[in-house]
């Protein structure tokens, strides 16, 4: 039986998770404080970590670091409101297997431990991600134009300009030796583009493997990428072959490389220049013929310029660059993407959910997709598993979606400049009666919450799930606008 590690401070959570997880045959202990997670997890040693990103004593990104730089190959997943899915996809960055938004769903709870379970256990045998998805072809009909592009796990390359753009760069560079750059915001597609350009040239029977830089701590970040041997450092039980010597013949992708420490950095300039490695602690080197791919959502000339990155090994790096446009840029292809998703979600959940209401689309379109295709699948797992009929409908989407645009143009009120007038005697005298920045942010909540309350009836339970916000916070506000 799987174990698995729940870290949450409330422990309501903490209690529900671990009778639903037991229930389904793991082995789950909990921590209600990040200091006494960590101690449970060095002791109980899980197969998977869920925690909740707000702790009290300790932030989810500094445990996270301190879980992958112990144990690096354990999947965490990060309980988080929906408000916060800015900061769960940066997170995702450092090394979470994904994100989990609350109010939490059992069924979507275990579709996704299940997926991180058994991508961990693939990983562990030596398989990368994309080896065992089957390449459909997707035909996208649009008036005036018809074009097919090819689908590899999961990922749609899409139907407008932007995408046949995308697609030309990656047919023109694939079948060269060029060491390539991505540029991306996170949850883009940047690693599958990595993928398209590795099975588009004379490698694709050749290891495409994959290393996300930012999850790997500066201390493990070496023997990842070279491999040791056996007693070259306290904690070397064994020799371990590194990423390089794995995509030997074949490609190796970098995904935020500009987080690699400058000594690394050093090191593997030299590889790239020599195309020759020594795996840590070893005499004997190792000829490569390895074709390197690298990613990044920072430009990487602006980094050498700030310090944090090699100059020369950007000019390296830099022989040719491929931009991948985040998906608030790219709408003619949301709807592609969204069927996709749902095809996709659909076979997992055992449904037959046929597709999305007029109102569902023009949210989508109207939505800023900040955690990009990453997120789009996400949501639409969410609505899937939540939908009843046959098509998804707006109650099935979180609420900062629905009401986007109420909640764009309130933030632009609440930060909109305050021009100032010469002080006069009326002016002073009158100064009570006007309203404050912080009254006309309490009305815009009081209104919010009443309307949200009056759509539910007055169910308390609904409205708090709706506000993505618990019911206490719910009875203090009503409590606070005396409702």
């Amino acid at each position: 039986m799987k174990k698995i590690v729940v870290v949450d401070d409330e422990a309501d959570i903490c209690f529900l998770l671990k009778r639903f997880l037991s229930k389904n045959d793991f082995i789950v202990e909990t921590a209600q404080t990040g200091k006494d997670g960590l101690l449970l997890i060095e002791s109980f040693e899980p197969d998977l970590v869920m925690t909740d990103f707000r702790l009290g004593d300790i932030t989810g990104t500094e445990l996270l670091n301190a879980i992958k730089s112990k144990r690096p190959h354990v999947p965490v997943l990060i309980i988080t409101g929906y408000s916060d899915i800015k900061v769960a996809v940066n997170v995702m960055k450092l090394g979470a297997y994904d994100y989990i938004t609350k109010p939490l769903f059992p069924d979507e709870i275990l579709v996704t431990v299940k997926k991180a379970l058994a991508d961990a256990e693939s990983e562990k045998s030596g398989e990368t991600e994309y080896v065992a998805g089957n390449t459909d072809t997707v035909t996208a009909v649009k008036p005036g134009r018809k074009t097919t592009h090819k689908m590899k796990a999961g990922y749609v390359m899409g139907q407008s300009e932007i995408a046949d753009n995308l697609f030309r760069q990656v047919d023109l560079v694939a079948p060269t030796n060029f060491s390539v750059i991505i540029y991306g915001e996170s949850g883009s597609g940047k690693e599958a583009i990595a993928h398209e350009i590795h099975n588009r040239s004379r490698r694709k029977d050749m290891p495409f493997v994959a290393m996300d830089c930012g999850a790997i701590s500066k201390e493990l970040a070496g023997s990842e990428l070279f491999g040791h041997e056996k007693g070259s450092f306290t904690g070397a039980l064994q020799t371990k072959i590194g990423h390089f010597e794995m995509a030997n013949g074949g490609t190796l992708f970098l995904d935020e490389v500009s987080n690699l420490s400058y000594e690394i950095q050093v090191a593997l300039l030299r590889v790239v220049q020599e195309r020759k490695m020594r795996r840590i602690g070893a005499s004997k080197e190792i000829d490569l013929d390895v074709r390197i791919i690298v990613a990044s959502n920072e430009r990487l000339l602006d980094a050498a310029r700030n310090g944090k990155f090699r100059e020369d090994l950007y000019y390296r790096f830099n022989e040719f660059t491929i931009e991948v446009p985040a998906l608030r840029n790219r709408k003619d292809d949301l709807l592609l993407f969204a069927t996709t998703f749902l095809d996709t979600t659909n076979a997992e959940l055992g449904k037959n959910v046929k597709g999305f209401s007029d109102e569902v689309m023009k949210d989508f379109v109207n939505y800023s997709w900040p955690g990009n295709l990453r997120e789009l699948k996400n949501v639409i797992k969410r609505a899937t598993l939540l939908s009843d009929g046959e098509f998804i409908e707006e109650k099935s989407l979180p609420f900062e979606i629905v009401n986007y645009s109420k909640l764009k143009d309130l933030d632009e009120e609440i930060s909109a400049p305050v021009i100032t007038a010469p002080v006069t005697q009326e002016a002073v005298e009158s100064e009570d009666s006007k309203p404050s920045l912080k009254t006309v942010a309490n009305e815009a909540e009081y209104d919010m919450i009443m309307q949200v309350l009056r759509d539910v009836n007055f169910n308390k339970s609904k409205a708090a799930r709706l506000l993505n916000i618990d019911r206490k916070t719910l009875y203090n506000k009503m409590k606070q606008f005396d409702i």
